[in-house]
């Protein structure tokens, strides 16, 4: 069955009495997402404090009605409810009901990174090659497939390296996907770090599907003990990279490669000053709009 989606952009400060008109319209589901996401202004929302749910600035907010809802009623009482909003703010789509994640699943194929490692979708198996280094992939509801580019340019950083025998953390971890790869291609052992519970268990249950669950340890920021690795890689955003610099220093030996992505072009100058303090050998690789500095610790 359709439904209808009824989409409008507001300030923070109006997201709740806005939550809560649609909802007294009945509103079958709302979500919100950053107004900026996939631009330079897209802001972070990392290890919020206890009891806090912070938002950003701008909010999107998409709620699903039933597929015979009146749009002009819905107009009209929402005039009604919230009298400050404008009819111009408001945007209507019919979407059809479907299983999002396994339809996407169904289009994710196998992809290729560096010289020799693959990432392939749990439902296709993979040729019986051992020249190939091959991840088996359920993103599930958790970030982290491969077809982003900033996990492209990470996962191409990690086939680059001779990773047999090291330890590696991954800050950021989403599905796991770096971590297992790093595995995959030969480390001893990782770590992956994640503020979202469920990119945790993501990464587990993925994991578990590769056979080296056994070797991948996963924690909530406040739980990470920020022991040194011999490979550091964080994929995250430009502002959270930022602050966490000094962190991710005491994260990474003496010597240790590192990379970091999820930045948009445009950031890696502030960047670059800020990691230089820290690690030699800083480089900065592009691909479409985004940017993965790497480099060494000192």
């Amino acid at each position: 069955m359709p439904f209808l989606e009824l989409s409008l952009t507001v300030r923070a400060e109006q997201q709740p009495s806005v939550e809560d008109a649609l909802e007294e319209l009945g509103a079958l589901s709302i979500t919100l997402r950053d107004a900026d996401a996939e631009t330079p202004d897209e802001q972070a929302i990392f290890e919020p404090g206890v009891g806090e749910l912070p938002l950003w600035p701008t909010i999107t907010l998409n709620a699903l009605f039933d597929a015979d809802a009146d749009r002009r009623g819905l107009t009209e009482a929402l005039g009604d409810l919230l009298p400050w909003l404008e009819p111009a703010q408001l945007a209507f789509a019919e979407v059809e009901d479907q299983d999002w994640e396994r339809a996407w699943m169904d289009q994710f194929q196998p992809m290729p990174f560096g010289r020799r490692l693959w990432i392939y979708p749990w439902n296709i198996e993979p040729p019986a090659d051992d020249d190939l280094v091959v991840v088996r992939l359920d993103p599930g509801l958790a970030f982290g497939s491969g077809t982003h580019p900033t996990t492209a340019l990470c996962l191409e950083w990690l086939d680059s390296l001779n990773l047999a025998g090291k330890t590696v953390t991954d800050f950021g971890c989403g599905s796991g996907i770096l971590a297992i790869a790093a595995l995959k291609l030969g480390a001893m052992s990782a770590v992956g770090v994640d503020n979202d519970p469920q990119a945790l268990t993501a990464s587990v249950d993925n994991a578990e599907r590769n056979a080296v669950a056994d070797r991948l340890a996963v924690f909530l920021p406040d739980d990470f003990d920020g022991a040194p690795a011999d490979v550091f890689v964080a994929n995250i955003l430009a502002g959270p990279l930022g602050e966490l610099a000094p962190t991710f220093a005491a994260a990474a030996k003496p010597g240790a490669p590192f990379a970091i992505s999820g930045i948009l072009d445009g950031q890696q100058d502030e960047l670059l000053a800020r990691y230089g303090e820290w690690f030699d050998e800083l480089r900065v690789d592009k691909r479409e709009d985004w940017v993965r500095i790497s480099g060494r610790r000192r």
